[in-house]
Order: structure tokens, then C-alpha cells, then sequence
């Protein structure tokens, strides 16, 4: 139980040290032992001390608070790097605020924004997708407050921690075109989403480097069923593929259900490779190749780079790596395909999908 009487007198009573030392503690000063500050921690967990934070905002100290302006948490990589953030941020003390929005809308992005500084926050970090101009026009809300944005353009120049956008789509087509693939579906994510949008000209900036262009490229909006629905219908459409690159696990999975549902066998006929690395993916069915985003690393990372600049840092701009996991669903290409008359067999089985996807529910 919270004891809000619980002053730092008391707290420093217990500690053994003095007021003055408790309140440099409290305010993160640099001027304290290791082991004193360790001290007057044990001694604030014992007596269960909570800062006056009202009055340490109206006397000008910082609140200790971060703000978190964040997209859906109902998808996984939100979630994974909202956990992060909250659990790094607490290892140095400082609680966490945040503001989830259900737009892309200026003016919902701006009211988030807007709530955190109301908030008093001392930094904050936002993992929404933004043009430059956007980070821009948000940055420009609080001019003198840190900010770090995890999901711009690396030649954005607002402070940034973010995944390499491009690396992550060369390896895949690298390791597809190794396996003598050379007929892809490139099925992106939302255009709004500014690191799947660069994922997507990056795989086919690779693939006219080996003189290749996709056979078909289509959107989703990240989930399972988008990905489903755009491989049926690439499939009824006759396109004729061997590799599947899927901007996340979860539109992959769709894929995966579609390819099977219409005959085709993953990695023997068409190969398929995710990105995000989701804790789920290595138990698709086959077990999913991927490119895997370390999302803790980049949750730490966002925080200790916002402590940084609150510590007078200038400037951060850190490109994080991503690597392929590769598991059961790519594999060399082969001109063994599926014969004519189950290719058509399995045509008529896509168009029956379609006409079913297209019915209203009943």
C-alpha cells in the first residue's frame, strides 16, 4: 500500500544519510554514491515513499514521468515495445504514461501528443508512423521537450531510434533469389505505415538489382486475414509466383492458410518469408522463415537514448539491425510444379473462396 505521509525526512531518518541526500537521490542527481543511492532506494521501497510530484512540477523539477504515444496495442509489436519501454524506464525510476491512438489523423496524433504534455511528462517516445513533416509539425508542439520517434525515415531530422527499414527486405530477397527463385509476390503492409512502405521499395530496388520485378505486389493491414484474402485473390488472378515476401508474421500467416487451402505445398511449391519474428511464428505450420526485429532492444534502446538527451545530449539517430531467421518455409526452387489439371482443380477452389468472401455475413 501507497503512504503518501511518508515525507523525506522519514526516508532519510531510515537510510541513515541526510535530507539533502535523499533529495538529490529523488531528483536523479549525479552527485550521489552508488552505493548511498542504493541506500536511500531500499529505504524508499521499505517505507513505500511516493514523490510529491504536484509540487516537484510546480517548483520546475522534472516529474519522472516518460510519455508513450503509441498505435493500436492490440497488435503485437506495439505491445512488445510499449512492455519494453515500461520495464526500462521503471529500472531507472521513471513511471510511464500512455496515449494510444486509433487514427492517423493530425488531429488525433496532436491530441495524444498534447495529453502527455499535459501530463508534465519529461520526455517523450512515439511509436506512430510519420512522415518527416509529420514528426516534424509534432515536435514543433513542444519545441524544447525531448522526443524520440521509433517508426520515420532515417532522413528524418527529428531524434530517432527505428529498425533498419531496407535491411530487412534485401535479406529476404538475397536469400530467396540464392535458392533460384525469381517469380515474387511482394505483399506489403499499409501505405501509412512509413517503415512498410520503405520495407517495400527496398525489396524491389533488390529485386531489379538481380534484374528481377515482382510478379504482383499488393497491401494489407498487418493481420492474418488481410493476408489471407490478398493471396486468394493474387491466386485467382492466375499469377504465377514462387516466393512470398510478407511485410509481417501475421499477414505470412493468412498466406500460409490460402497457399495450403488451394493445394499448393509450402516451401515445395512457393516459399514464404515473414518479418517481425513473433513469438508465435515458429509455430506456424510449416514453422515460419522471418526477419526478426528485436522490439525489447528497441524499447530499451528508445528509452536510455530519451534519458540521454533529458542528460544534454544534442542529438540521437540509431539504426537498429534486423537478421533472417531462417526455419520451414523457404526452400530452392524447383521446376517440379503442380501439374495443369490441378493447377486447375485448385483455381476453381479459389474462386469458390472469393465468391464466399464476397457474401455479405449471415
Amino acid at each position: 500500500m501507497k503512504n503518501n505521509a511518508v515525507t523525506l525526512y522519514d526516508v532519510a531518518r531510515e537510510a541513515g544519510v541526510s535530507y539533502q541526500t535523499v533529495s538529490r537521490v529523488v531528483n536523479q542527481s549525479t552527485h550521489v554514491s552508488v552505493a548511498t543511492r542504493e541506500r536511500v532506494y531500499q529505504a524508499i521501497d521499505q517505507l513505500n515513499y511516493v514523490p510529491n510530484k504536484v509540487a516537484q512540477q510546480l517548483a520546475g523539477k522534472r516529474s519522472h514521468t516518460l510519455g508513450l504515444a503509441t498505435t493500436s496495442l492490440a497488435l503485437h509489436a506495439p505491445s512488445q515495445i510499449a512492455a519494453a519501454i515500461k520495464t526500462r524506464a521503471s529500472q531507472e525510476r521513471y513511471h510511464t504514461v500512455i496515449a494510444m491512438v486509433d487514427s492517423l489523423e493530425p488531429r488525433a496524433l496532436h491530441d495524444a501528443i498534447k495529453s502527455l504534455i499535459s501530463q508534465r511528462v519529461d520526455g517523450i517516445i512515439i511509436n506512430i508512423p510519420l512522415t518527416d513533416d509529420g514528426a516534424t509539425a509534432i515536435q514543433q508542439l513542444a519545441p524544447q521537450l525531448p522526443m524520440i520517434f521509433t517508426d520515420v525515415c532515417p532522413s528524418s531530422q527529428v531524434n530517432y531510434v527505428l529498425f533498419d527499414p531496407a535491411q530487412g527486405s534485401r535479406l529476404a530477397i538475397e536469400r530467396l533469389v540464392h535458392l533460384g527463385h525469381r517469380a515474387f509476390f511482394l505483399l506489403t503492409g499499409p501505405a501509412a505505415s512509413i517503415s512498410a512502405t520503405l520495407r517495400g521499395e527496398s525489396a524491389t530496388l533488390q529485386l531489379q538489382a538481380n534484374n528481377l520485378a515482382p510478379v504482383l505486389s499488393m497491401a494489407g493491414d498487418w493481420s492474418a486475414q488481410s493476408g489471407f484474402e490478398a493471396t486468394v485473390i493474387a491466386l485467382a488472378q492466375k499469377h504465377r509466383f514462387t516466393a512470398v515476401v510478407v511485410a509481417n508474421d501475421q499477414m505470412a500467416l493468412g498466406t500460409l492458410r490460402a497457399l495450403s487451402e488451394a493445394g499448393f505445398r509450402v516451401p515445395d511449391d512457393v516459399s514464404v518469408i515473414g518479418y517481425d519474428d513473433t513469438y508465435d511464428s515458429a509455430f506456424f505450420t510449416p514453422p515460419l522463415t522471418t526477419i526478426a526485429q528485436d522490439f525489447v532492444l528497441l524499447g530499451n534502446t528508445s528509452v536510455e537514448q530519451l534519458l540521454a538527451l533529458l542528460s544534454g545530449e544534442q542529438r540521437c539517430r540509431t539504426v537498429l539491425p534486423v537478421r533472417l531467421v531462417e526455419r520451414s518455409t523457404t526452400a530452392a526452387f524447383s521446376d517440379q510444379r503442380t501439374t495443369v489439371t490441378h493447377l486447375s482443380e485448385q483455381l476453381d477452389k479459389i474462386a469458390t473462396q472469393l465468391r464466399q468472401l464476397s457474401e455479405p455475413p449471415k
